[in-house]
């Protein structure tokens, strides 16, 4: 089977290219390792196009770009032209549509897209947040939490944290153990910010033989037995009845399920506070 190559030229990183051109890929070549990739990226000179051309001719490569710059676009298809090499422009017809609908002309500055705004600088902050709180690893972050999520082990508590930590939420985690004592912080703040995580001692059991089987560890340890499992949902109902908290269920919910439940909840009693404080 003869390797697929793509040259993904850029003006700035690149990467929308590259994906579109791996989304196409796929449907010829389900094993992407038979795909190579090049990418070309904060290419500004005419200069560069004609010698990526012609390097594309000799390697029998596909030519995918995202050049804003109308110049630059004409100048690499016309290179490309001139070495029988495919290309194909993936922002020139679009702009050019922008452009027809509404009479106006594009800025054609590279890197616009990229640039650093508070919404980003929110996600990042919030992940970094997520990482540096994950599995109590410092209970002041509970004080400082939009949301905190409490449970016992293999409850999905991380992939939540970071998922829910993508849309811009600062997410702690406290992992609950029969011997040891909960942090004092889990007391002190507004219970409508905590989330219980709970799960079927079944399904919880088969998680945790698998994650002891990869381990390379027996699936007969302590951790894994269902009176085990059970002695340590006792002590997280406890804990959850003190806090007073959301209890939900994750046994057969996706992590986006979840997400779904502690946003939906969220908002609702963010609706309740505002009408708390509307009446006044």
């Amino acid at each position: 089977m003869s390797k697929l190559k793509f040259f993904i030229v850029s003006d700035s990183v690149g990467e929308t290219a590259e994906l579109v051109a791996k989304a196409a890929a796929s449907q010829f070549r389900q094993d992407l390792d038979t795909v190579a990739m090049k990418r070309f990226s904060h290419i500004e000179e005419k200069s560069q196009l004609a010698e990526i051309a012609w390097l594309a001719e000799q390697q029998g490569a596909i030519v995918v770009y995202t050049l804003v710059r109308s110049e630059m676009r004409a100048s690499l298809t016309q290179c490309c032209q001139e070495h029988n090499v495919q290309c194909i422009d993936l922002l020139g017809p679009i702009m050019q549509s922008i452009d027809h609908v509404l009479d106006e002309r594009p800025i054609e500055e590279p890197g616009l897209v990229r640039q650093l705004d508070d919404d980003y600088f929110k996600k990042i902050e919030a992940i970094e947040f997520a990482v540096k709180y994950d599995d109590g690893r410092d209970p002041r972050g509970v004080l400082n939490a939009d949301i905190v999520l409490v449970g016992i082990s293999r409850t999905s508590k991380t992939p939540l944290s970071q998922y829910l930590a993508h849309q811009r939420f600062k997410v702690a985690n406290v992992p609950l153990v029969p011997e040891v004592e909960p942090p004092a912080e889990l007391y002190s703040i507004d219970p409508n910010k905590v989330f219980g995580l709970v799960i079927s001692p079944e399904i919880l059991n088969s998680i945790r033989k698998e994650r002891l089987i990869a381990l390379g560890l027996k699936d007969d340890a302590s951790y894994a037995k269902i009176d085990r499992i059970e002695h340590e949902i006792n002590h997280f109902n406890k804990v959850i009845k003190k806090i007073g908290c959301t209890v939900i269920d994750v046994s057969n919910r996706a992590v986006e399920e979840t997400a779904n439940v502690i946003l939906s909840q969220k908002n609702t009693y963010e609706f309740e506070k505002i009408r708390k404080d509307l009446h006044r």
